[in-house]
């Protein structure tokens, strides 16, 4: 069983499908290592286990929005296309998207998964309540009134339980347009960052860092916003375009300031279009807005060793929020993703040296993608990574929830593997 990119093989020695919560709580209660895995779109070993692995698709898929339509109560294991689909069927809507609509809401969330945006938090900005099952098999629910439990869970590593549902806030479904600006100069981009991100509801940059231009900039506004009609010396594009410019744009959500509802223009991929493989790798670092123009230089000046293992790379934003291990904790944000090409050994060769210019600017990795944890002093950039590590010690003390990269993470292995 591998991940959706395919580059890694999951090393669990069994992988079972309950069909209830309770045969789950049991399944978690007798194993000996568990991990739960959802749509498998980690680009490493967060989701990994030497144990039992469990798919949640087989458990009752609820979307049961509140009768005050202020939130909703979803499986884990449901995806972020069904999920809006039935949001909107009943004209509600979510803050934000990512890019792919196809991954699961529990996944997301737990990694910090995020949209763009600077007044847009990341998924689990959204949450209200999260349902785990506990290494016991116990089931416990937790809410924001329940502080700084709720707080560690939420963006959890899967450390702390694995999360059967969730209750997520709603609005009302909104209208939006999206149009796509081409070769944006460098100079004229860093010199007017801030502006430039906030010039629509939410904005992505994409490049590959070499040149004097960014190929594409994404403006998802809300029908209520101004359209742009030309942003520091950009071309309007006359055509759909897909990120990598040699890309039909046929997946791709509807441009060229068309209006339509929110959950066709917040991911930059149709729900109808369904990945079936993803031939590429990943990494992404988030780091505070004021140092986006600093950083993004940085990253410039290693445009010629980047520049040919990349497919792209996107820049977006994000607003803080209060979750432990987020990268967007207490801090408005800047993501740098990386799409690369198949090319690991490469791109692990030259990660180090990435992570190493961008060390001085506190950037944090998605927890979901390729990083080196060896390269990282999580406790200077996570105030309260060791309040998590405690906590993760003190209702695991026995690893049922960890592996390789998750020992490596919080620094110490579980007791049982000491």
């Amino acid at each position: 069983m591998k991940n959706w990119a395919g580059n890694l093989e999951y090393a669990s020695a069994e992988v079972r499908r309950p069909a209830s919560v309770d045969e789950l709580a049991g399944i978690v209660a007798g194993a000996r290592r568990v991990k739960a895995l959802g749509s498998r779109h980690s680009f490493n070993r967060v989701g990994d286990t030497d144990g039992v692995h469990v798919l949640l698709d087989a458990l009752p898929q609820r979307i049961e929005l509140s009768p005050d339509r202020t939130t909703v109560r979803v499986s884990g294991g449901v995806s972020y296309g069904e999920l809006c689909r039935a949001l909107e069927q009943s004209g509600a809507a979510i803050h934000n998207l990512a890019s792919l609509p196809h991954i699961s809401v529990a996944g997301a969330v737990q990694t910090g998964t995020h949209g763009s945006g600077v007044n847009n938090q990341s998924l689990a900005g959204a949450v209200q309540s999260i349902d785990l099952v506990r290494p016991s098999g116990e089931q416990v629910s937790l809410t924001r009134a329940d502080g700084d439990e709720f707080l560690a869970s939420v963006v959890g590593l899967g450390a702390l339980g694995i999360v059967t549902g969730l209750e997520l806030a709603v609005q009302p479904s909104f209208r939006m347009r999206q149009r796509v600006l081409e070769d944006l100069p460098w100079d004229q981009a860093l010199a007017s960052f801030r502006e430039l991100v906030s010039s629509a509801y939410s904005v992505s940059l994409f490049t590959d860092y070499a040149g004097d231009s960014i190929s594409q900039v994404w403006l998802k506004a809300l029908d209520s916003e101004p359209p742009v009609d030309g942003l520091f010396g950009a071309t309007a594009a006359v055509s759909p375009r897909h990120p990598l410019p040699d890309m039909s744009a046929e997946n791709c959500t509807v441009q060229l300031d068309e209006p339509g509802q929110w959950l066709d223009r917040l991911p930059h991929f149709r729900h109808e279009f369904t990945p079936s493989k993803g031939e590429e790798l990943q990494s992404e670092f988030i780091l505070p807005l004021e140092h986006a123009p600093a950083a993004i230089e940085a990253v410039r000046g290693l445009a010629d060793k980047l520049a040919p293992l990349l497919f792209v790379s996107e820049i977006r934003t994000g607003a803080a929020d209060e979750f432990w291990l987020s990268p967007f904790y207490r801090q408005q944000s800047v993501a740098l993703h990386f799409t690369w090409r198949p090319l690991q050994p490469e791109v692990e060769a030259v990660l180090p040296e990435l992570e190493d210019l961008l060390r001085p600017f506190g950037a944090r990795p998605h927890w979901g993608k390729l990083f080196s944890p060896a390269e990282h002093d999580w406790e200077s950039l996570y105030p309260r990574f060791a309040d998590f590590r405690s906590l993760a010690s003190s209702h695991d003390p026995d690893g049922k929830f960890r592996n390789g990269l998750l020992d490596s993470i919080l620094g110490v292995p579980a007791a049982s593997a000491r």
